[in-house]
């Protein structure tokens, strides 16, 4: 290879990097639209399933769709209320908390002791304020609800997506240069993610339900609250269930005892082996085949890039960018590199 080629193919790959800087640079600077876009996109495949199967019911599909969307707004209404009486009522116990907490940082005092550590307990409250933390709470999920900040646009843009995903394959068979390849890529995708965002809420789901009740079960506060946190987090691969387990954990050893909170820990300990080590594998298998290196990875990239909904949204969106680079030209290699590295077995 000559030194003018080789300047040149180092010259494509600074234009390419550059270019790639830019458009990033862009998503993250839009990303004020691009995150209610991406949530609503991904609510309508949740959802499509569900309105494909009234439709065998014989009804419409505009009758459909009015039934899904009406039981959605019923349940967030719901969890919104509910949740709004939870920070009601902690915020009438932070006395109380806050009492209870010196008197617990007081006996890790005088522990401290014995190792020669000093420690103030009222440094440590000042640090561990139930107050700020529940500051930050709200920050993440002031974070969190930006993309469902006007909830209405949010719910039109997901009817609109289900009264047109009917139209779509006609669309793309007439638009796409190659059709036939495109749209291979396009269904693979959106058949995967469908079967992993259903899967997982359903699990989520079923997570958010399990802390709820036995949380309520053992007498913890905010029961409700954590069983919420549990569902939403669930989503967040990997470390979502430990970080669920966290707030809970910590209100037990202060409201509670070091039992209850043992049992707490047990409980997420159980519910992460159970349903992230076992069940989870097993359904899903290994549809999206991404690596583990690579989902978690995903999950740091994309929450820089989109925020909390990123986060949520890292696996489908990685999947559905490793399964676009297999059907275009030069992205092969690079889906490799996403990929588990088990060899394709061509039936």
């Amino acid at each position: 290879m000559t030194a003018p080629q080789q300047e040149k193919i180092g010259q494509n790959m600074l234009l390419k990097m550059a270019t790639l800087v830019v458009i990033l640079a862009g998503i993250r600077a839009a990303s004020e639209i691009i995150v209610p876009f991406l949530l609503a996109s991904f609510l309508a495949i949740v959802l499509n399933p569900l309105v494909t199967i009234l439709m065998r019911h014989r009804l419409r599909r505009g009758v459909s769709i009015a039934l899904v969307m009406i039981v959605v707004l019923i349940i967030i209404t719901m969890l919104v209320a509910m949740l709004a009486s939870s920070v009601n009522e902690f915020t009438e116990l932070y006395p109380q908390i806050r009492v209870m907490l010196e008197q617990k940082l007081t006996v890790v005092q005088h522990l401290a002791t014995h190792i020669r550590l000093n420690i103030s307990p009222q440094a440590l409250v000042d640090r561990l304020d139930p107050n700020s933390v529940m500051d930050v709470a709200t920050t993440v999920l002031t974070q969190f609800s930006g993309a469902m900040t006007n909830l209405l646009l949010l719910i039109m843009t997901v009817i609109f997506m289900l009264i047109e995903v009917r139209h779509l394959p006609y669309k793309l068979r007439n638009a796409l240069i190659n059709p036939k390849i495109r749209i291979a890529g396009l269904h693979k995708a959106l058949k995967g993610v469908t079967h992993y965002l259903a899967l997982k809420t359903l699990i989520s789901l079923i997570t958010g339900l399990a802390v709820w009740l036995v949380l309520q079960l053992l007498g913890i506060k905010f029961a409700l609250l954590w069983g919420v946190v549990a569902f939403i987090l669930n989503f967040i691969p990997n470390i979502g269930p430990i970080i669920a387990g966290i707030p809970p954990f910590v209100q037990a050893l202060v409201l509670n005892n070091i039992y209850d909170a043992l049992l707490v820990a047990a409980l997420f300990g159980a519910i992460h082996m159970v349903f992230g080590n076992f069940l989870e594998p097993r359904l899903m298998g290994r549809r999206l085949g991404l690596s583990s290196l690579v989902v978690f990875l995903s999950l740091i990239f994309w929450g820089w890039l989109l925020g909390p909904i990123g986060m949520l949204l890292s696996v489908p969106l990685t999947s559905v960018c490793k399964i676009l680079m297999e059907t275009t030209p030069g992205g092969g290699k690079l889906a490799i590199l996403l990929g588990d590295g088990r060899p394709r077995v061509n039936k």
